[in-house]
C-alpha cells in the first residue's frame, strides 16, 4: 500500500469514527424522556444510588423536569429535536474531507474549533442553567474527546498535502518553479 493510500485509509477511518459518534450523540437527543426513564431504571438496577447518590438525584431531577415539559409544554422539547438535527447536519459536512481531505481540511478545523467552544459554553451556560459543575465537566469531555480524532485527521491531511505537493513538484518541476 502506498503512503498516499495509507494516509487516506487512516483519515477516512478517523472520520468515520467521529461521524458515528456525532450521529449517535445527536440521535440520543430525540428520545430524551424515554432515555432518562431507562437511565434511572438502570442506575437503580446497578445500585448506583447507594454509591453515587448525586448522580441519581440529578438524573431523577432532570427526568422530572422533562416529564413536566413533555406533559405540559411539549413544544420545549422541540429545541432538542433541532439539536439532534444539527448534529446530523454537521455529520454530513464531514463527507467533504472524507472525499477530498486536502481540499476540505477547513471542515476538520471548524470541527476542532467547535470542540474547543464546548468548554467556554459549558463553563458559562452551565451555572446560568443550574447545571452541577461535575455535569459540565462531562459535557466538556465531549469537546476534549471530540478533538482527538479531528487532530489526528488534521495531522494526516497535512502529511497527505505535503506528499501530494512533493509528488507534483517531482512530476512537473517546471510548474513548481513558475509558481
Amino acid at each position: 500500500m502506498s503512503d498516499r493510500a495509507a494516509l487516506l485509509k487512516g483519515i477516512r477511518a478517523w472520520l468515520v469514527l467521529f461521524v458515528v459518534c456525532l450521529v449517535l450523540s445527536g440521535a440520543t437527543a430525540f428520545p430524551l424522556v424515554h432515555e432518562l426513564r431507562w437511565t434511572e431504571d438502570l442506575l437503580r438496577a446497578l445500585s448506583v444510588p447507594e454509591h453515587v447518590p448525586a448522580l441519581t438525584d440529578w438524573i431523577e431531577h432532570v427526568r422530572r423536569g422533562l416529564d413536566t415539559a413533555d406533559t405540559d409544554y411539549p413544544f420545549l422539547l422541540y429545541g432538542t429535536d433541532w439539536l439532534a438535527f444539527a448534529h446530523l447536519v454537521i455529520a454530513v459536512a464531514f463527507y467533504g474531507p472524507y472525499r477530498d481531505p486536502v481540499r476540505n481540511i477547513w471542515v476538520v478545523e471548524v470541527g476542532m474549533i467547535a470542540c474547543a467552544g464546548i468548554i467556554p459554553l459549558a463553563l458559562i451556560c452551565g451555572p446560568l442553567r443550574d447545571i452541577p459543575f461535575w455535569w459540565s465537566v462531562i459535557d466538556m469531555s465531549f469537546g476534549v474527546f471530540g478533538v482527538i480524532p479531528l487532530y489526528a485527521v488534521r495531522r494526516k491531511i497535512k502529511r497527505l498535502e505535503a506528499l501530494e505537493t512533493a509528488g507534483a513538484v517531482t512530476a512537473h518541476p517546471a510548474r513548481a518553479v513558475a509558481t
